[in-house]
């Protein structure tokens, strides 16, 4: 395993992440293709075996389960003191008025929820999960500098929104004199890259580390094209992200996995590697192969020639990601 710092910050990470979105009560939550807890727990074990250390949930991940799940795996399988822990908050937990969002309210009662579910006295990444425009950004601000005030919470992160949007929170941090992201997770891929025209180089221009999910596109740049698994069938929120325009683009990644010889997911995820601003993607992992393909994708790297007929495939697209 190789380590990074998040961003600017004295932050080691691991450069693979663990995405426990995978993990959680299959009837609790949007998805059906979660593991339970006993399915699950092999994956936490070679998580550690393999020096994945960050590992990254979210509050609304099948009714706060997976934060169940994730809390109890770091008792049984490691320490506290050798995970980097991530969460999020701004989903539908409940209908009060402390259930989602971004309010003061809702920030303060949804971190004391996720605390409780994970077992732990903070969180090493707290991420907002999406935009609130209902909320001023000073109000959301203000209350997750208390939060790591008051030592709940290390450091901070936002994921998926407009780079006005994330400027605008970034901004009233600064000039207020609180806290500021560290880490942006958004969703950036081979066949993802939107982010590239606004939110990158900003990050890039403030240090702030990029801890992309769904880095193999939801599986899509792992497998031929057309190819389907157990979770592509079921999985009707990755359906929505699906166009025709991939096709050339998997492709691509098939020839140069299969030229190197390879699995494609291991191309797909070097690519990701190596972007600059890239700190740590997050691998969600339903069978063995999958961390182990993401952990070798550190010693594969790729020519200028591989990487160009991997990106000159890409045509722009619509948003996606929220």
């Amino acid at each position: 395993m190789e380590y990074t710092r998040l961003g600017r910050t004295g932050l080691r990470v691991s450069r693979i992440g663990l995405g426990c979105m995978s993990y959680g009560a299959a009837a609790a939550g949007m998805h059906r293709w979660t593991l339970g807890e006993d399915d699950a727990a092999a994956f936490f074990r070679q998580a550690v075996d393999l020096g994945v250390t960050f590992w990254d949930t979210a509050n609304v991940y099948q009714g706060g389960t997976s934060e169940e799940y994730v809390g109890r795996a770091i008792t049984r399988f490691s320490r506290r003191e050798d995970i980097v822990l991530a969460t999020k908050v701004s989903g539908r937990m409940h209908d009060g008025p402390g259930g989602s969002g971004l309010s003061r309210r809702a920030i303060l009662e949804q971190a004391d929820a996720s605390l409780r579910r994970l077992g732990t006295d903070f969180i090493d990444v707290y991420y907002v999960h999406r935009y609130d425009e209902q909320t001023p950004v000073e109000e959301t601000m203000s209350a997750l500098h208390d939060l790591v005030r008051a030592g709940k919470v290390r450091y901070l992160g936002a994921s998926s929104m407009w780079a006005w949007q994330f400027a605008k929170m970034q901004h009233a941090a600064v000039v207020n004199g609180w806290t500021a992201f560290s880490a942006m997770q958004d969703q950036y891929s081979v066949l993802k890259r939107e982010e590239e025209r606004e939110m990158i180089p900003m990050c890039l221009d403030q240090g702030v580390g990029l801890t992309p999910y769904s880095p193999l596109a939801k599986g899509r740049a792992a497998r031929p094209w057309g190819e389907r698994t157990a979770r592509s069938s079921s999985d009707t929120v990755a359906e929505t992200f699906d166009r025709d325009a991939d096709q050339a683009v998997v492709e691509a990644v098939e020839r140069v996995a299969g030229a190197r010889g390879v699995p494609m997911a291991r191309v797909a995820l070097a690519w990701v590697l190596s972007r600059p601003v890239v700190s740590c993607p997050i691998v969600g992992a339903t069978a063995p192969h999958h961390l182990q393909d993401a952990v070798a994708a550190l010693d594969l790297r790729l020519t200028d020639e591989e990487r160009a007929e991997l990106e000159n495939w890409y045509t722009p697209q619509d948003n996606y990601w929220w």
